[in-house]
Formats: structure tokens, C-alpha cells, sequence
């Protein structure tokens, strides 16, 4: 079985993956920069668990870093041919609002709107809801987690991860099992349908770069022609714009690779 956890910073991610191998194979005293991949034996079953950097809370997905986004895309690659399920780890400590709701459907469709179809959230520090069960703290959340859940399929689940119980991660498989079932067998099959979506992304970043460099070298050639000289800030556009350009095209030459190496 193979699974992908993705979530803000410090709401858990390292310790549930911990969890779910039955031993301490992810480093939680720190920010994780890029994916780290661990296997295992749990529950009779051979598990592979990748866990994505974290993005910052209350951060659009328009200013969280390029490498933070693109390990994000890139996470699913490393348990090939796919994850079987993304485990959205929120923990319930932390109010959720609309900002979270926000950050959380554009972080999460950085893999494409069918990702929703493969994902269980994974609500962390049991413990801390008390005599609360996990339907009341949805409940009482109000419309921004409950969208959440619901765009999920009304799939979920809780963990104590300072708890030693080998129960709540044999019935968090069991979900699992359950939701790829639901999906007719299938795994969040990611490299097709992401490609498509890098290459439709890069044209139009191609084109919205070409646009730029247009504007910039002609306010370039009126200056010259005027004898001025062209402002530091245009050049600085000018760069940007390639910078963004190179960026997408390197992603999809990595994710090309890796569907050359998955078919060779």
C-alpha cells in the first residue's frame, strides 16, 4: 500500500508516518525541505509512506516557495505508479478557517481537482478532542472544515500519535482499502494527467513571459530612441520572467524522466 502525506508545517505529518510503520523512521525536530520516503511492514502489509514538505500556515499557494510546490507535485512520483491514498493531515488543536480551507484546496490541487477522489484526512493529536468524537469537532468547526471533509468524501480518521496502538492504524487501512475500492481499484494515478496540466500551465506561463519580454524591450527602445536609459526594474521583470519559464520547464522534465524510467 502506498501513501502520501501532505499537510501544513507542524500539524503532525513526520509523527503520523511514524504511526503507521510502527516505529520512528521520519524526523520530527524539524522542517522537512524535501520528500523522504519510508517502507515497511504494518498490520500484514507492505506500506510506503512519503511524507511532503509542509507548507506555511495562513500562506496562498501563490507565496508559498517553488521548491515547497514542486516537491509537493513530485511526491506522488516516489511511490510509483501511484499513491493509493493522500492523507490531508490537519490537526485539530488548531482552529480551522477559511484561510486553512483556502490554502488547503490550492495546495492539494497542485496535483489536479481528481486528487479529492484518492484523499482521507488524517486529524492528529487524538488525545486532545477529550470526551469530544471527531463528528462533534467537525460539527462545531463550522462550513470551512466541513467543506473540507465533505470534498473528501466524508472520509476521515484520527490518530494519537503518542499512542502505541496498532488498532487505529489497522482501521485507518482498512479505510484506505475502502476508498481505493470505491475507485473501482484504482490508485491516484498522477503522471498523465499532471503532465497535461504542467504543459497547459507552462504555455501559458510562456506566453504571459513572451508578453512581458515584448512590453520591457519595447519601453527599452523608446528610451534608447528617446536617449534615455532603460530602469533597472524592467531588466529585473525581464529576468523574472525568464526565471519563471525555466522553473516549469524544468518540473516537467523531471516528471518526464520519471514516467521514461516507470516505463522502461
Amino acid at each position: 500500500m502506498r501513501i502520501v502525506l501532505l499537510g501544513s508545517r507542524r500539524n503532525g505529518e513526520s509523527s503520523s508516518g511514524n504511526t503507521i510503520l510502527g516505529r520512528e523512521e521520519f524526523d520530527t525536530s524539524g522542517r522537512t525541505a524535501e520528500c523522504v520516503k519510508r517502507e515497511g511492514e504494518t498490520a500484514g502489509r507492505h506500506i510506503t509512506v512519503v511524507e511532503a514538505p509542509g507548507w506555511f500556515c495562513n500562506v496562498s499557494v501563490e507565496n508559498t516557495p517553488e521548491g515547497v510546490k514542486q516537491e509537493i507535485v513530485l511526491s506522488v512520483s516516489l511511490c510509483p505508479p501511484g499513491p493509493h491514498a493522500v492523507l490531508l493531515v490537519i490537526n485539530p488543536i488548531k482552529s480551522f478557517t477559511e484561510t486553512h480551507r483556502r490554502e488547503v484546496q490550492e495546495h492539494l490541487e497542485l496535483l489536479g481537482e481528481r486528487v479529492w477522489s484518492h484523499t482521507i484526512v488524517l486529524f492528529t493529536c487524538g488525545a486532545s478532542l477529550g470526551s469530544t468524537t471527531i463528528e462533534q469537532h467537525i460539527e462545531r468547526e463550522g462550513k470551512a472544515l466541513q467543506w473540507v471533509v465533505e470534498k473528501c468524501g466524508n472520509r476521515y480518521h484520527v490518530v494519537d500519535n503518542n499512542k502505541s496502538d496498532g488498532g487505529q492504524v489497522t482501521e485507518l487501512l482498512e479505510k484506505i482499502e475502502e476508498m481505493v475500492a470505491g475507485n473501482r481499484g484504482h490508485h491516484f494515478d498522477f503522471v498523465a494527467k499532471i503532465m497535461k496540466e504542467l504543459m497547459m500551465r507552462k504555455k501559458e506561463d510562456d506566453r504571459r513571459a513572451e508578453e512581458r519580454k515584448r512590453k520591457v524591450l519595447k519601453h527599452r527602445e523608446t528610451l534608447r530612441s528617446s536617449g534615455g536609459a532603460p530602469y533597472i526594474s524592467d531588466m529585473r521583470i525581464l529576468q523574472k520572467a525568464y526565471l519563471m519559464t525555466t522553473q516549469v520547464e524544468m518540473l516537467d522534465m523531471t516528471l518526464l524522466n520519471q514516467d521514461l524510467n516507470l516505463s522502461s
